[in-house]
């Protein structure tokens, strides 16, 4: 491919875009011993294949559980369903620590908003580093080998049904190495 010079056609990683002018956090993560629920919640956003296009999955994720608190499909990239998201989760409890990375969905001050009020410290991913939002990026990589790639969305409507199914399992049913083999609903609400 490389000697004929032909690429493969897929969506290039682009879901992350810095608004400048809004404003970034610190890193509060480095070095943070994680010891109970709530104590750091993070969020991220990754694209699915729906028909032809994309659709665009964020989800809130506990660190200490690995309980997805709330999670939203949509086929923009506007941050409203990344609000809503943040919403839902503030509607069950509330973290110490909310951390994401620089895109300028989680930078603008309609979600930031949320957080301020609250008093929740907000924390954001050094540029670049994919590896400090490592909770997320395993669930998506979870979604995506147990659920995405195994189905094709024709619609919306296949995907978020799916999903939905997905995400109970995983909260519900799916063990977890790391939770000594016990599933995030049990951590979470211990």
């Amino acid at each position: 491919m490389r000697l004929m010079r032909i690429e493969a056609i897929y969506p290039k990683s682009k879901t992350t875009n810095r608004d400048k002018e809004h404003k970034i956090y610190p890193n509060l993560l480095r070095d943070v011993e994680v010891v109970r629920a709530d104590q750091v919640w993070s969020t991220d956003i990754t694209y699915i294949r729906v028909g032809k296009g994309f659709a665009y999955l964020t989800a809130i994720i506990d660190w200490y559980s690995r309980y997805v608190l709330s999670w939203k499909l949509s086929n923009t990239l506007e941050n409203t369903f990344c609000i809503e998201a943040l919403e839902e989760s503030l509607g069950y409890s509330k973290p110490e620590i909310f951390n994401t990375d620089q895109g300028s969905q989680y930078t603008a001050s309609n979600f930031l908003k949320p957080l301020v009020d609250r008093d929740i410290k907000i924390s954001m991913d050094s540029k670049g580093r994919a590896l400090d939002n490592i909770f997320v990026e395993r669930l998506w990589r979870s979604v995506k080998y147990e659920e995405v790639y195994l189905n094709e969305y024709k619609k919306m409507s296949d995907a978020y049904i799916l999903l939905k199914n997905y995400f109970k399992f995983y909260n519900e049913e799916r063990f977890h190495q790391a939770l000594n083999y016990k599933v995030p609903k049990e951590f979470y609400l211990i």
